[in-house]
């Protein structure tokens, strides 16, 4: 490659590249061998790809935001509403630099306060199934401006 091509590359195409294939998708998959997770987080992170599906919660259907959470907190003998804003309503609040793995992290999507809940991995990662548009769990992070702007708050189910 000559000069001005290795030039154009590092300069242009480079950035560009890393630009177009930033955001959610881009986060890397995290694995459930880390230690420090909690069974109920490491249980989500094993649904990462199960496709996206309004109003279901199982991995053979796919799921919603809320009947994600819903499954994989029932798979460890929790129940919990089924609903976003009723799990919201009825879980205690948490500060979030108090969040734990395992805990759940709410945000407001389209105008409601509790439209979108996800389960936090660790390190600012959660995992969630975030719309029909993504098309299936993923892991996303709480860094990530759009989340950062539509964070409603962390509850903690017992």
């Amino acid at each position: 490659m000559n000069t001005s091509a290795h030039q154009f590359f590092i300069g242009i195409l480079l950035p560009a590249t890393v630009i177009l294939f930033s955001g959610c998708a881009s986060v890397p998959e995290i694995k459930s061998a880390d230690q420090s997770l909690s069974s109920v987080s490491a249980y989500a992170l094993s649904l990462q790809g199960t496709p996206y599906h309004y109003g279901k919660d199982s991995p053979e259907e796919g799921f919603d935001c809320s009947g994600f959470v819903k499954h994989v907190y029932e798979k460890q003998g929790i129940t919990l509403p089924r609903t976003v804003k009723d799990m919201a309503l009825s879980l205690p609040q948490i500060p979030k630099n108090a969040v734990h793995s395992g805990d759940l992290v709410f945000f407001n999507t389209n105008g409601n306060s509790f439209s979108h809940v996800g389960i936090y991995v660790n390190n600012d990662q959660f995992v969630h199934a975030p719309s029909q548009h993504t098309g299936r769990v993923l892991v996303s992070s709480l860094k990530n401006r759009y989340w950062q702007q539509h964070y409603s708050g962390v509850r903690r189910p017992k």
